[in-house]
């Protein structure tokens, strides 16, 4: 982490951490390095291993979330370089309702006799804690993706570090603008930045963030061997896109409690789920699958697709994924609200949803 930072909040981080020196005729930004090969004898000496434009993105997302960060090529190879700490045979606890590639990789690993997996209901803190008991790593979201539960992070954390379990906590949907959970006893912190960190729906890229110098070294050297690196260009646009994270997140969220509050009462909605933080929110809609996927195909404003956490507002029904749990129910649409006019946005889910009769 910045010395720099570590005293100034996280909009000033956001804004301040990552920059060159400040030396005559440097630039403000750190420039695009396209560079496979540098001279020898330095602290990089090869493509795979370093590159300056991702060591700025790290330094400012590492003071963000209070530890050192790791870029990678996406958000899935940031999981699969976490779920590699788990030896073999060894019990990864997960949330039953967790981002889709993340419970795929996980069945998969299973299925292949590599780990043995146990899925649990995240806001059942007793139960949690009881399973970390024989865990090596207790993987933790929340909120969940989609249900938005919320799980007590602390707690959790406490029994399963005293157990000796590794705990990592997905924190794409708050970010560190809302939720540091390094603070919170969590070992690693995993992101997928192609959502919230890079914003603007056009880089593909992830990261993790090691709370301490060990285990930072250990999956950095994962990483080097793996080759698992993200693109210089997406490196730069993601740095990009932190420096104004707060104002994003501070922007959906406030459009997200004003839908929130709107759309309580609308009558084509069964139920309206929100964590009280963030700017993802979930509805089921009155009428099941067939209503709610009209509504994906009914506005103007907002776009059916499948991310989420860009600046434009996102919606889609979860379920028309195969591989959604059949505990979501048939009609809940993910809403990632965006950053635009809140009263456009309402207008025009609200014409709509009264179409859906």
């Amino acid at each position: 982490m910045s010395s720099a930072s570590r005293n100034h909040q996280p909009a000033t981080i956001a804004v301040t951490a990552g920059r060159p020196a400040r030396e005559p005729d440097r630039p403000l930004n750190e420039p695009i390095t396209m560079a496979s090969t540098y001279v020898a004898t330095g602290g990089v000496e090869y493509g795979r291993y370093g590159n300056p434009t991702w060591s700025a993105f790290e330094d400012v997302l590492g003071s963000l979330e209070g530890g050192r960060a790791l870029a990678f090529s996406s958000g899935m190879a940031a999981v699969t370089t976490v779920l590699d700490l788990v030896g073999h045979d060894g019990l990864v606890v997960a949330p039953v309702h967790a981002y889709t590639g993340t419970l795929l990789q996980l069945a998969d690993l299973e299925s292949r006799g590599r780990v043995h997996t146990l899925l649990v209901d995240i806001t059942d803190t007793d139960a949690v804690v009881a399973a970390a008991a024989d865990a090596a790593l207790v993987w933790l979201e929340s909120p969940t993706n989609p249900a938005l539960e919320l799980a007590d992070i602390a707690t959790i954390a406490a029994a399963a570090r005293e157990a000796g379990a590794y705990v990592v906590v997905d924190n794409t949907f708050a970010t560190p603008i809302l939720q540091r959970p390094l603070t919170m006893g969590a070992d690693l912190v995993v992101h997928s930045v192609t959502k919230y960190l890079a914003g603007h729906s056009d880089v593909l890229m992830g990261a993790i963030v090691a709370g301490d110098e060990e285990l930072y070294t250990v999956l950095k050297g994962r990483r080097d061997l793996m080759g698992s690196t993200p693109g210089t260009l997406e490196a730069w646009l993601a740095l990009r896109g932190l420096r104004t994270l707060h104002l994003r997140v501070e922007r959906a969220q406030a459009n997200a409690a004003e839908l929130v509050r709107r759309l309580e009462g609308h009558p084509a909605v069964a139920e309206v789920r929100y964590p009280g933080f963030g700017g993802i929110v979930a509805i089921v809609v009155a009428g099941g699958a067939d209503t709610a996927d009209l509504l994906t195909r009914s506005t103007s404003l907002w776009v059916h697709a499948t991310s989420l956490g860009g600046v434009e507002s996102t919606f889609e029904r979860r379920r028309r994924w195969k591989a959604e749990p059949a505990t979501i129910p048939d009609g809940l649409v993910r809403l990632s609200v965006g950053i635009e006019d809140v009263d456009d946005l309402w207008d025009d889910l609200r014409a709509a949803l009264d179409d859906l009769g």
